[in-house]
Protein backbone atom coordinates (compact mmCIF):
# COMPACT_ATOMS: atom_id res chain seq x y z
CA UNK A 1 0.00 0.00 0.00
CA UNK A 2 1.07 3.35 -1.01
CA UNK A 3 0.26 6.89 0.07
CA UNK A 4 -0.59 7.68 -3.01
CA UNK A 5 -3.42 4.80 -3.39
CA UNK A 6 -4.28 6.26 0.25
CA UNK A 7 -4.57 9.41 -1.13
CA UNK A 8 -6.52 8.61 -3.97
CA UNK A 9 -9.38 6.98 -1.87
CA UNK A 10 -9.56 9.77 0.65
CA UNK A 11 -9.72 12.55 -1.85
CA UNK A 12 -12.96 10.16 -3.72
CA UNK A 13 -14.50 9.83 -0.38
CA UNK A 14 -14.17 13.56 0.11
CA UNK A 15 -15.34 14.71 -2.89
CA UNK A 16 -18.58 12.55 -2.97
CA UNK A 17 -19.59 12.85 0.69
CA UNK A 18 -18.91 17.01 0.52
CA UNK A 19 -19.66 17.41 -2.78
CA UNK A 20 -16.77 19.23 -3.45
CA UNK A 21 -14.63 19.04 -6.87
CA UNK A 22 -11.59 16.49 -6.30
CA UNK A 23 -9.21 18.76 -7.18
CA UNK A 24 -9.91 21.05 -3.79
CA UNK A 25 -8.06 18.27 -2.16
CA UNK A 26 -4.33 18.11 -1.22
CA UNK A 27 -2.35 16.70 0.89
CA UNK A 28 -2.05 19.84 2.89
CA UNK A 29 -6.58 20.18 2.95
CA UNK A 30 -7.90 20.62 6.68
CA UNK A 31 -10.55 18.71 7.27
CA UNK A 32 -12.67 21.52 9.15
CA UNK A 33 -11.26 24.60 7.93
CA UNK A 34 -10.22 23.98 4.18
CA UNK A 35 -13.55 21.77 3.57
CA UNK A 36 -15.76 22.56 6.36
CA UNK A 37 -15.93 18.73 7.43
CA UNK A 38 -18.61 18.08 10.56
CA UNK A 39 -17.87 16.02 13.00
CA UNK A 40 -20.35 12.98 11.13
CA UNK A 41 -17.97 13.65 7.74
CA UNK A 42 -15.02 12.71 9.38
CA UNK A 43 -16.85 9.85 11.26
CA UNK A 44 -17.76 8.32 7.64
CA UNK A 45 -14.24 8.84 6.34
CA UNK A 46 -12.94 6.79 9.77
CA UNK A 47 -15.36 3.89 8.95
CA UNK A 48 -14.22 4.14 5.48
CA UNK A 49 -10.39 3.74 6.14
CA UNK A 50 -11.16 1.04 8.73
CA UNK A 51 -13.28 -1.01 6.20
CA UNK A 52 -10.71 -0.30 3.55
CA UNK A 53 -7.30 -0.79 4.90
CA UNK A 54 -8.22 -2.67 7.99
CA UNK A 55 -6.83 -0.04 10.68
CA UNK A 56 -8.60 0.37 14.04
CA UNK A 57 -8.76 4.22 15.05
CA UNK A 58 -9.51 5.26 18.49
CA UNK A 59 -12.00 8.56 18.92
CA UNK A 60 -8.73 10.14 20.26
CA UNK A 61 -6.60 9.22 17.21
CA UNK A 62 -9.57 10.53 15.11
CA UNK A 63 -9.80 13.77 16.80
CA UNK A 64 -5.84 14.42 16.49
CA UNK A 65 -5.99 14.06 12.84
CA UNK A 66 -7.17 17.24 11.31
CA UNK A 67 -5.79 17.11 7.26
CA UNK A 68 -5.50 14.73 4.43
CA UNK A 69 -1.67 13.80 5.20
CA UNK A 70 -2.52 13.14 8.51
CA UNK A 71 -4.93 10.39 7.43
CA UNK A 72 -2.88 8.93 4.78
CA UNK A 73 0.14 8.92 7.55
CA UNK A 74 -2.28 6.65 9.90
CA UNK A 75 -3.17 4.23 7.32
CA UNK A 76 0.09 3.83 6.18
CA UNK A 77 1.99 3.12 9.38
CA UNK A 78 -1.16 1.02 10.75
CA UNK A 79 -2.61 -0.73 7.83
CA UNK A 80 -1.93 -4.77 8.61
CA UNK A 81 0.97 -5.69 6.31
CA UNK A 82 -0.25 -7.59 2.97
CA UNK A 83 0.98 -11.03 2.84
Amino acid sequence: MDRIEVFTLIQSHLADELDVEPARISEETRFKDDLEADSLDLYTLVQELEDSYGVAMSDEQAARITTVAQAIDFVVEHAPAAT
